[in-house]
């Protein structure tokens, strides 16, 4: 579904990514673990347009993206659940989740959708006329992933969902995740929680300084030595 080639990303003098190579299959998921500042927003964000590459080839669903505008690429069914949730803090819940559908004309499909947004998240439905603003950072979290669910997405980005998340909640996101992907959607996944992100995935790559320094399938990361000690904090 998602090919990227040879990308490399420059920020002034920086050289953020350094050819790298990337495939994600239709109805997997896939991660990407690394440390902070290894490359791995910026390889989401270059992918939706809102960072240029220097060099290198994006193929979504055979077909050229990499200069393609987000807005495009959106449309195509590729999203991206941002780091650090950016909730619309001003509107309610459901003034969010009607801004995710913003670029669909099917009203009664819209309808659908929101209903089954709701019964993901009960209690985004418990709490549909609060400010996004005033709730806790769980809630915009689920909020921020039922936003990108409402543009009807092939292809499900996130960016570091359980960040700054309790135990008991970050649980509750991956389970969440397993049950978007059982319903047909692909997931292209960064997580901080390498442990977590590998236990889900059928595939996984590592990226250091920029460059894929590892890949394999989920469960063979997860048992690698390197990996377990430099990500898992476990040695064998």
């Amino acid at each position: 579904m998602l090919k990227i080639k040879d990308l490399n990303v420059h920020y002034g003098g920086i050289h953020a990514l350094r050819g790298i190579n990337i495939d994600v299959p239709k109805n997997k998921i896939v991660t990407l673990i690394g440390a902070n500042g290894a490359g791995k927003s910026t390889t989401l964000r270059t992918i939706m347009g809102l960072v240029r590459g220097s060099k290198g080839k994006i193929n979504y669903n055979d077909t050229d993206i990499t200069n393609k505008e987000t807005k495009e690429i959106v449309e195509m069914g590729a999203v991206l659940v941002p780091e650090g949730r950016r909730v619309f803090a001003n509107l309610t819940v459901e003034e969010n989740l009607t801004l995710g559908a913003y670029i669909r004309k099917d009203k009664s499909e819209i309808k659908k959708d929101m209903e089954l947004v709701y019964k993901l998240f009960p209690r985004l439905a418990e709490r549909k006329w609060q400010k996004a603003g005033t709730m806790s950072g769980g809630e915009q979290q689920m909020l921020a992933v039922g936003r990108a669910l409402m543009t009807k997405p092939k292809l499900l980005m996130m960016d570091e969902p359980s960040l700054g998340l309790a135990p008991l909640i970050v649980k509750d996101i991956f389970e969440i995740i397993k049950e978007i992907h059982r319903q047909g959607v692909t997931i292209l996944l960064i997580e901080q929680n390498a442990k977590a992100a590998l236990e889900i995935a059928d595939y996984g790559y590592v990226l250091e300084t920029g460059s894929i320094v590892l890949e394999g399938e989920g469960n063979e990361l997860l048992n690698n030595d390197e990996v377990q000690k430099a990500y898992l904090g476990e040695t064998k």
